[in-house]
């Protein structure tokens, strides 16, 4: 089978749109900095604190209508993301309050983001639509945290859909980079594709844990 057809499959079965060699390049890029990391003793949870407060200089960038600068300071915040997991797996795989902190600075970011983004679109003319937009790729993003936190809680895993947060900065960025190099539309149209996604994320994952429930009751 192609890698192609692998991928569709993977869709199908609710797989994430991000490749797996995608996510391992990312990992292994950023090695040398979770060595250096460790070699300073410097903590998880402290680079999970800073990457949130990263995320909401960001957001204060965007607001202010530097787009393309925004875009550069999330980028280094939403990788600091992918450090703190790397360095709490090499520190023993993290404690329990380590993983609550992770999830609950991850979805403050993706909020002060989009209000950021909701804020910059406030100072343009006609902003009704781009904020509403902004508001449903929000509301969508934390319905797609809130299904997986649900199923965990009865003891079932829903990491599944197209839209999960590494697929959802992905677009962010991609969006106010293109803004900030003169496409303005383009941020207006990837905040109805978040939208749309996340909530047909949230639909897969309620539909696997249907699946899942249903089989498990037979």
């Amino acid at each position: 089978m192609s890698a192609s057809h692998e991928q569709a499959g993977d869709l199908m079965r609710g797989g994430s749109l991000v490749p797996p060699w995608v996510k391992d390049a990312v990992r292994a890029t950023l090695a040398p900095v979770v060595r250096l990391a460790l070699a300073l003793h410097i903590t998880p949870n402290t680079v999970t604190v800073a990457g949130f407060g990263i995320v909401a200089v960001a957001a204060f960038v965007v607001g202010s209508g530097q787009l393309l600068a925004g875009a550069l300071v999330v980028t280094a915040g939403s990788l600091l993301d992918a450090v703190d997991g790397a360095l709490a797996r090499a520190t023993g795989g993290g404690t329990p309050f380590g993983s609550f902190l992770d999830s609950t600075l991850d979805r403050a970011g993706e909020a002060v983001l989009y209000v950021g983004i909701a804020a910059y679109y406030l100072n343009q003319a006609a902003p009704a639509w781009p904020v509403i937009a902004a508001l449903l790729a929000l509301a969508g993003s934390f319905m797609v945290s809130y299904a997986r936190a649900r199923a965990e809680g009865i003891g079932l895993s829903a990491a599944v859909g197209l839209a999960q947060r590494p697929e959802r900065i992905v677009l962010v960025v991609l969006g106010l980079g293109l803004a900030g190099l003169g496409f303005r539309p383009a941020l207006v149209a990837i905040l109805w594709i978040i939208a749309a996604l996340t909530a047909a994320t949230t639909a897969q994952r309620i539909w696997h844990v249907w699946r899942t429930t249903s089989v498990e009751s037979r």
